[in-house]
């Protein structure tokens, strides 16, 4: 039986055309997946923050006692150039003893050393922008890790990974994801703070808490160092 030759030439064109374009339609959805991809990839990431930042100089010291309040304040005074031990806390915190003051009493200690007690927002990244402008911050978190709340130190975080870097009590780097560590922080009140020198200004200061932190150091004994902290704000460009 014979068959027709040019009809089979026209049959094989339009196999071709048909397989090219499905190649083009499939290559087309996968580049408008991938492009959503990259989108969603790009809008999960924090806006103004750089892409990880790690600050190593912030000094370590190992020790959960009192919820690693002392580990953590050692931690920000160091960093601050007072020569600093957890052991050495014990006393002036009136540890052990009056655990239920910590929080108040860290913060005096900071002032009565000629620092600003700054407290920051609570939106992850109010902490973070301080982190990338090269301050430490103390927070206060709950988290299931351990029972009951505790003192630790941002340090650093990772954009890519969705991670902050922690001190935390014998951890020198422990990382925990964005989202963790909202509700752990979230857990235990929202709390975070910087100890800065005078000449200090935190990243995007608000300078009525600028100034209220003053006043407490101020109120604190070391006057000196209130003015000069309020002297530097006044002076900012």
């Amino acid at each position: 039986m014979g068959y027709d030759r040019g009809l089979y030439r026209q049959l094989i064109k339009r196999v071709k055309k048909l397989r090219t374009r499905s190649n083009v339609r499939t290559s087309f959805l996968l580049a408008v997946a991938l492009g959503l991809g990259a989108c969603s990839s790009q809008s999960s990431k924090l806006p103004g923050l750089p892409e990880r930042v790690e600050l190593n100089g912030v000094p370590t010291f190992r020790s959960e006692a009192y919820q690693s309040g002392p580990t953590a304040l050692a931690s920000m005074l160091s960093q601050q150039g007072i020569v600093m031990t957890p052991g050495l806390l014990d006393k002036p915190l009136r540890l052990p003893g009056a655990e239920a003051g910590l929080e108040r009493n860290m913060q005096v200690l900071a002032r009565e050393y000629g620092l600003m007690v700054y407290p920051l927002d609570a939106k992850l990244t109010a902490l973070l922008a301080q982190v990338a402008a090269g301050y430490p911050v103390m927070a206060r978190i709950n988290s299931s890790f351990w029972s009951g709340a505790r003192y630790v130190v941002v340090v650093g975080f990772n954009q890519q990974k969705s991670t902050v870097l922690l001190r935390s009590g014998n951890e020198r780097r422990l990382t925990m994801g964005f989202s963790d560590f909202e509700s752990a922080w979230k857990s235990a009140g929202h709390w975070a703070i910087l100890t800065q020198r005078p000449s200090q200004l935190p990243a995007a200061v608000d300078a009525q808490r600028w100034r209220d932190a003053a006043n407490a150091t101020g109120q604190a004994g070391q006057e000196q160092a209130a003015a000069q902290a309020l002297k530097v704000l006044a002076e900012r460009k």
